[in-house]
C-alpha cells in the first residue's frame, strides 16, 4: 500500500469487465474505502446493465452505481470540436480513444464532487497513453483531487495472478478469460481500437476476425453507394436531406461505412511515454465525416484560413493524443478553428465503395468557388489575365536578386 493515507471514498471508471472488477475488489480490500462506479455509455455496442449487476454483486450499493448515457455530449462536445479542426494524429488516426478520456475523466470529477469522495481511479496500465490522459484531465478539472491507478501499484502482474485474485474474491470469470485474450478492445461511438496479442507483431497482417464494425473490403457490395451530409457551421447537421443529433448522425454514418469497408486503419503509432505500438482501428463514419468535412471546406473556407489551419492541425492532435484536452493551449486553438468555420454551411456528396469513402460533389450558399473565374470559356471580364503578369514580377523581385547575388559571388 502507498504510504499516503488510504482515501475514505473512490469513485472508479467501471466497464464490468474483468480487469475493472478486479480493481473494484483490489480497492476495497486494499484501502479498505467506499467504492463509486462510474460506467459511461459512449456507444461502445454493450449492453451496460450487467455492469450494474456485476458491481451489486461485488457488493456496491445500487445508489453508488453511476451509468450515464454520454453519447450525444461525447459526440457535442468532443468528437465535433475535434473534426472541426480534421485532426489526425501522425497523420492517419482519427483519434477515437483520445478524445473519449476526457469526458469519462470529467464525470470521474464530477461525480466525485457530488458524492464527497477523495479520489478517482482508473484501469489504464503503466505503459500506455490512457493513464496519462485520464489523470492529466482529472487534475485539469480539479487540482486536489487524487487519483489511483492499480497498475502502477499492484503485484499482479501477469493474467494468471489476475485470474488468482478473481477466484480468491469470488469475482465472475467468463471462460474466455481463462485463457489470454486474442487481443484488447476499446470501444466507442467513434471508433474501436484493438491492440495486443495477435496484434504485437507489425510484420504480420490482422487476422480477419480483428475487425468488427467492417467487412472486409474485398467482399464489400459491388455496387457503390452516395451519401449527403449536411453541414451548419463545421458540424454535420444531417444525412441526405434527414435532420438528426450528433450521435444519431455518426451512428448512422458508422453502418452505413461499415457496410462498404470504409475506416480500416493499421498503424505503427508513437505513444507519448516513449514506444511504439501497433493498433488495429475501425472508424468508418469518422472516416466518411473526415472526408465530407475537407469536402465542404474546399468551397467555404478560405486559403489563408484553411492553410493556417492545416499548419496547426498536427499540434492539435498531439494535444488530443497526449490527453491536454483541458489545457489552455487546446482552447485557444479550438478558438482559433471555431472561428474557421462559420461559413462552413452546405452539402457534400460522398461515393462509399470497396474501402474508400471519396468526395464527388459539394454545394454551399456560402461557396468562395467563382465558375466565371475559373472557366476555360468567356468570362465576360470578371478576370483580366494580364494583371498575372505584374503579379508574377513581384513575387519573382526577390528570386531574381538572390540569383543575381550568388552568381556575382561565384565569380568573385
Amino acid at each position: 500500500m502507498s504510504a499516503e493515507v488510504a482515501p475514505k471514498k473512490v469513485v472508479l471508471a467501471y466497464s464490468g469487465g474483468l480487469d475493472t472488477s478486479i480493481i473494484l475488489k483490489w480497492l476495497q480490500t486494499e484501502y479498505g474505502c467506499e467504492v463509486v462506479t462510474f460506467t459511461a455509455d459512449l456507444g461502445q455496442g454493450e449492453e451496460l446493465e450487467p455492469a450494474r449487476a456485476k458491481a451489486v454483486l461485488l457488493g456496491i450499493k445500487p445508489e453508488n452505481i453511476h451509468i450515464v448515457d454520454v453519447r450525444e455530449e461525447f459526440v457535442r462536445d468532443f468528437v465535433f470540436p475535434m473534426f472541426r479542426a480534421n485532426a489526425l494524429y501522425e497523420g492517419l488516426y482519427l483519434l477515437g480513444t483520445s478524445i473519449a478520456r476526457p469526458l469519462i475523466s470529467q464525470h470521474l470529477v464530477r461525480i466525485a464532487a457530488e458524492v464527497g469522495a477523495d479520489a478517482v481511479a482508473h484501469g489504464a496500465t503503466g505503459k500506455g497513453n490512457d493513464q496519462v490522459r485520464f489523470e492529466l484531465s482529472a487534475l485539469a478539472l480539479n487540482p486536489a483531487i487524487r487519483v489511483i491507478a492499480p497498475w502502477r501499484e499492484w503485484d499482479l502482474t501477469s493474467r494468471t495472478s489476475l485470474l488468482a485474485f478473481a477466484e480468491a474474491n469470488q469475482i465472475p470469470i467468463a471462460k474466455d478469460k481463462r485463457g489470454e485474450a486474442p487481443f484488447s478492445v476499446d470501444a466507442n461511438l467513434l471508433h474501436t481500437s484493438s491492440e495486443g496479442k495477435v496484434l504485437e507483431d507489425p510484420g504480420v497482417e490482422p487476422p480477419d476476425y480483428v475487425w468488427q464494425r467492417t467487412v472486409n473490403p474485398e467482399v464489400a457490395p459491388d455496387k457503390p453507394e452516395m451519401v449527403e451530409i449536411g453541414f451548419e457551421r463545421g458540424d454535420a447537421v444531417s444525412i441526405s436531406g434527414e435532420a438528426m443529433s450528433p450521435a444519431t448522425i455518426l451512428a448512422r454514418l458508422n453502418e452505413i461505412g461499415g457496410k462498404h469497408g470504409v475506416g480500416r486503419l493499421d498503424m505503427v503509432e508513437n505513444r507519448f511515454v516513449g514506444m511504439k505500438s501497433r493498433g488495429a482501428y475501425e472508424t468508418p463514419g469518422g472516416t466518411i465525416l473526415l472526408e465530407a468535412h475537407r469536402g465542404i471546406e474546399q468551397i467555404t473556407l478560405d486559403a489563408g484560413a484553411g492553410h493556417l489551419k492545416d499548419s496547426i492541425m498536427p499540434r492539435y492532435a498531439e494535444l488530443i493524443y497526449n490527453g491536454f484536452w483541458f489545457s489552455p493551449e487546446r482552447e485557444m486553438l479550438q478558438a482559433l478553428i471555431d472561428k474557421s468555420q462559420e461559413h462552413v454551411t452546405g452539402t457534400v456528396r460522398i461515393k462509399l465503395y470497396k474501402g474508400s469513402a471519396r468526395t464527388v460533389a459539394r454545394w454551399s450558399d456560402h461557396s468562395l468557388y467563382s465558375e466565371k473565374h475559373v472557366t476555360f470559356e468567356e468570362d465576360a471580364g470578371a478576370y483580366d489575365q494580364k494583371d498575372a503578369a505584374g503579379f508574377i514580377k513581384l513575387n519573382a523581385l526577390r528570386l531574381k536578386l538572390i540569383a543575381t547575388r550568388n552568381a556575382r559571388v561565384a565569380k568573385s
